[in-house]
């Protein structure tokens, strides 16, 4: 068992109608806020909420008290309608350096801003980070998401998430491209966990089947990354294979009932405990080969995040399936999809990496990557940047260059 270093700073209101504590724990945090979201979802979609006692009279108190529909972001401006709030909308998928992060960390700046809101899924989460550490940086943001220095502070962060899959909520991380240069980097700091992260699993009713699904195969990359190390525990290797096995199952239901509170919520919490080391504390690192290759095709091809890792991972599976890593591949097969533990290993082995990619096949995920518009044009260019950038190397199996072409290859 390894050494660690571990703490969880982040508070986390989990729950119905957990946004009622948003003025409470922004008001320490200062009065004037940024508030950060996407496209424009959160102006959409109503959220009902009781009407309040200042709005009915005290005979009708008695009765049940009648529902209100406002969007999210009506409700978000109800809420905070004693604070100071500069807005930043449009932050992309995949968040951009230029202009996501650039134009925050003005506004920030322009505006003296106390703390960040970030409405919307982790992408909106990962750019509100970087916004957070570059606010308070004289240089240039991306010397910061580059590490040549070092943060000396943050402003706070608070988050209401809308989406199920990243786990940005609970950890110091996130990730930022820069379009120009088809970099994709992951960006970890602990000043940059969120002070606070409210998760209702009522506002994911409304995300789409295609986002849904996205966000079960991230999560369950996310586990698989840490969960293919060199050493591992037993209480680990439990937490890996629960969490598995509870997204393919909740999964399921969230595509078939969305408004399923009990499976929205579910999926929701093994989404938020997938990134913040939780499930491989004291394990050796594993180097998240996966996402290492996954960076590069949503870098140059702005894939759909959580698709590029269910068309890698089947393929990264089968190229490091070896005498050295069979036995981890047989327990994964028993304990995650049930497979007959009297069959011999190998086909115990590659029967466990065929059925995670047609559980993926059945959620609807394309698992090739011509289907999300990607050919082979710039496969050698992709896998040396991904060589010189990754790390991987260092993986749990090591990857060169040539290792990264081959299963982008595969992936075809």
């Amino acid at each position: 068992m390894q050494n660690f270093d571990y703490r969880t700073p982040t508070r986390l209101i989990f729950g119905r109608e957990s946004i009622v504590k948003l003025p409470e724990v922004m008001r320490p945090l200062g009065k004037r806020v940024l508030l950060t979201y996407g496209g424009g979802s959160i102006k959409k979609a109503p959220v009902e909420r009781e009407q309040s006692d200042a709005c009915i009279n005290s005979a009708e108190r008695k009765e049940a008290r009648p529902k209100v529909k406002l969007s999210l972001y009506g409700r978000v401006k109800e809420l905070l309608k004693d604070f100071e709030i500069t807005e930043l909308p449009g932050i992309q998928p995949n968040p951009k350096y230029d202009p996501s992060v650039l134009d925050g960390v003005r506004l920030c700046k322009e505006n003296n801003i106390d703390v960040i809101l970030a409405v919307g899924g982790g992408s909106v989460l990962d750019c509100s980070k970087a916004i957070a550490a570059g606010a308070c940086y004289d240089g240039e943001p991306w010397d910061l998401i580059t590490y040549k220095v070092k943060a000396q502070k943050a402003l706070p962060i608070v988050d209401i998430i809308t989406l199920a899959a990243t786990g940005s909520e609970f950890d110091p991380g996130g990730v930022i491209s820069r379009t120009e240069t088809n970099d994709k980097v992951g960006y970890v700091d602990p000043l940059l966990y969120p002070v606070c992260s409210i998760l209702d699993p009522v506002y994911t009713f409304t995300v789409s089947k295609k986002q849904t699904a996205a966000g079960i195969a991230d999560a369950m990359n996310h586990t698989i990354e840490q969960y293919f190390a060199e050493d591992t525990t037993l209480l680990n290797d439990g937490f890996c294979e629960s969490m598995l096995r509870s997204l393919m199952v909740n999964g399921r239901k969230c595509l078939e009932n969305p408004e399923d509170y009990t499976a929205r919520a579910e999926m929701m919490l093994c989404c938020t405990y997938g990134c913040n080391r939780i499930l491989s504390l004291g394990n050796s690192p594993s180097g998240w080969p996966c996402h290492g290759i996954e960076h590069a095709l949503s870098a140059y091809y702005d894939i759909t995040h959580g698709e590029g890792l269910a068309i890698i991972t089947p393929r990264w599976m089968k190229h490091i399936l070896s005498e050295k890593t069979i036995d981890r591949f047989v327990k994964y097969g028993i304990n995650v999809f049930g497979i007959d533990s009297s069959l011999p290993k190998q086909e115990i082995a590659e029967r466990s990496i065929d059925e995670t990619y047609r559980f993926f096949e059945s959620i609807g995920i394309p698992m090739h990557l011509r289907e999300v518009g990607i050919d082979d044009s710039r496969l050698d260019e992709m896998a040396r940047h991904i060589a010189e950038n990754e790390g991987l190397e260092h993986a749990y199996a090591p990857l060169m260059e040539q290792n990264i072409k081959e299963i982008l290859v595969a992936s075809l």
